[in-house]
């Protein structure tokens, strides 16, 4: 191995350790942000705060940061291999016997706690997403997308992937039974939680979504006539609903607008086709 060629890899892993110090710094500015809407969810109403688009910036900077960390280490393995001498098959398996198939299963539990904060952050996120309903692009043409509700059914942490089921049974063509799907975390929106309206994202009149539409499983494009209201039920039981006009939906030449939970409406995806 050349000098220059150490002198890469070292620089690469110096960007690396840089990388994580950032990380690390910008997921510590999130939590001090998620703290203070928790306690006082009320300040994102006041003239002038600009807390929901400063964690807005961080979530994207972590982002750039996650995916900058996995081109400089996918630089340094493809460096490292170009060195490594290949062996023979045998002797690569015959490597993989005893304590050291024990420590590679020991590696592997740990895999998880030794990402970068980001990136941990995002697994995790992933993983606590089982058994809950989620919206999810279950099909992809040239003309349109189709998004529907489904259930987590697992993740798995090394493809990356989503297995889901769409509970709604199928067409009689299909022979009505339920499908599932494995889906990147691309294909995947989480709803709001239902029992912490104060911690979702509130989306503003005019703004374009993507919202469960009445009385099916289906997501369509829709626009926030009004921001959430709370409707009170037999008294005590209070729902929060979006007023919301969707795409294609006229009636009689016009619009209606139709109420949909809060739960139920996530943010319109980059380039959806409807």
């Amino acid at each position: 191995m050349s000098s220059p060629d150490i002198a890469s890899i070292m620089d690469n892993s110096r960007e690396l350790d840089r990388l994580r110090k950032d990380q690390e710094e910008v997921l510590v500015e999130i939590n001090k942000l998620h703290k203070k809407l928790q306690a006082t969810p009320e300040v994102v109403e006041k003239p002038g705060d600009s807390s929901l688009s400063r964690l807005k910036s961080l979530y994207i900077q972590a982002k750039d940061l996650s995916e900058r960390e996995v081109v400089i280490s996918n630089s340094l393995v493809s460096k490292l291999d170009t060195f490594l001498p290949s062996g023979a098959p045998g002797q690569q398996r015959r490597k993989m016997d005893g304590s050291d198939q024990k420590r590679r299963r020991m590696k592997s539990d740990s895999d998880i706690s030794r990402l970068s904060p980001s990136m941990r952050s995002h697994i995790e996120a992933c993983l606590s997403l089982k058994d809950e309903q989620v919206a999810a692009r279950v099909t992809s043409d040239a003309e349109k997308d189709e998004w529907f509700v489904v259930k987590v059914i697992n993740f798995d942490e090394k493809t990356k992937e989503f297995e889901v089921l769409d509970e709604e049974p199928g067409d009689d063509e299909e022979g009505g039974v339920q499908k599932k799907y494995k889906l990147p975390a691309s294909c995947i929106i989480p709803f709001p939680k239902q029992n912490d309206p104060s911690g979702t994202q509130e989306f503003p009149a005019g703004r374009n979504v993507l919202a469960v539409y009445p009385g099916t499983t289906a997501l369509y494009k829709a626009t926030v006539i009004s921001t959430p209201r709370k409707v009170t039920i037999l008294v005590t039981t209070v729902i929060i609903q979006y007023l919301l006009e969707f795409d294609d939906d006229e009636e009689d030449g016009a619009l209606p607008q139709r109420t949909v939970p809060f739960h139920k409406v996530v943010p319109l995806p980059d380039g959806h086709r409807q």
